[in-house]
């Protein structure tokens, strides 16, 4: 049993009490930072928003099918009071407690079931070599994403594409895809730019990344780019068994000469920050 497979077993045993990241990150031996990437890639939902979502839809079943007290379901299943279980859960449903159950149904809500706690699909990677980087200036364009649906990422692309090899100061011709500013939410940001000499001739239209010195696991994606998913959460379950351990800062997927925009086609690197 991989570490996520551990959460979503300790989410299932533990959800109708007030459990922290930090507290489910400890008993799956990860850090917390690790433990949010790794569970939002692999299982296409952020952690703490399942377990919120799983909360609810439990509570959710026992207003429906119990005649149990509303206070005593919320307070059963985590919630200190009436006001907080109200707002969480018509947040989740756009539906109060009570207006569930009077219409005693579930058929205009989503109820989120358990997690399979099998292994999710993962690609075959190979061990990485180590790369360090100097200060860089990243110049491209930045979208927020969410982890369980980053389907904006490749239309972000498509705008930039134009920019690429027409930006004043490029260094090289890689074009980076760089993750970073993760939230418990599993909401992150994305850049799609190119590396810069300096800030001042950069189009008012693009937006400036600095990354500081760092060292890197540099890791092939060899297949379609529509596969990287599988190759990340493979990525993150090679660390949980290496003595390398990722660091929080931005990581970089590496666009080379060889990938073509156009069939998806030619392969990738994917640098991870590691602690040194």
């Amino acid at each position: 049993m991989n570490f996520v497979q551990k959460a979503v077993w300790f989410v299932e045993s533990h959800f109708r009490e007030t459990v922290t990241l930090e507290e489910i990150a400890q008993t799956c031996g990860v850090s917390a930072y690790h433990l949010t990437r790794t569970f939002a890639t692999s299982m296409g939902i952020p952690l703490m928003r399942y377990v919120r979502a799983r909360r609810l839809s439990e509570a959710a079943r026992q207003l429906i099918q119990t005649k149990a007290n509303i206070v005593d379901v919320a307070l059963e299943t985590g919630y200190g009071s009436h006001e907080a279980f109200t707002r969480a859960f018509r947040d989740q449903f756009d539906l109060t407690p009570e207006q569930l159950r009077a219409q005693g149904h579930a058929n205009n809500i989503t109820l989120v079931e358990a997690l399979s706690m099998h292994s999710s699909t993962m690609t075959r990677i190979q061990p990485p070599r180590l790369e360090s980087e100097g200060p860089r200036i990243i110049a491209g364009l930045i979208q927020r994403h969410d982890c369980s649906n980053p389907a904006g990422i490749p239309e972000q692309w498509q705008r930039f594409s134009k920019w690429i090899g027409n930006i004043p100061g490029q260094i090289g011709d890689a074009a980076y895809g760089i993750n970073y500013n993760f939230d418990e939410e599993g909401t992150f940001d994305y850049m799609c730019g190119v590396q810069v000499s300096g800030e001042s001739t950069i189009p008012s239209d693009l937006k400036v990344l600095k990354l500081p010195a760092q060292t890197y696991a540099v890791f092939e994606h060899a297949g379609h780019i529509a596969g990287i998913r599988g190759s990340f959460t493979s990525i993150w379950n090679w660390f949980s068994a290496s003595d390398l351990k990722p660091t929080e800062a931005p990581n970089l997927e590496k666009y080379g000469r060889q990938f073509d925009p156009a069939t998806g086609l030619g392969g990738l690197e994917i640098w991870i920050p590691i602690q040194k």
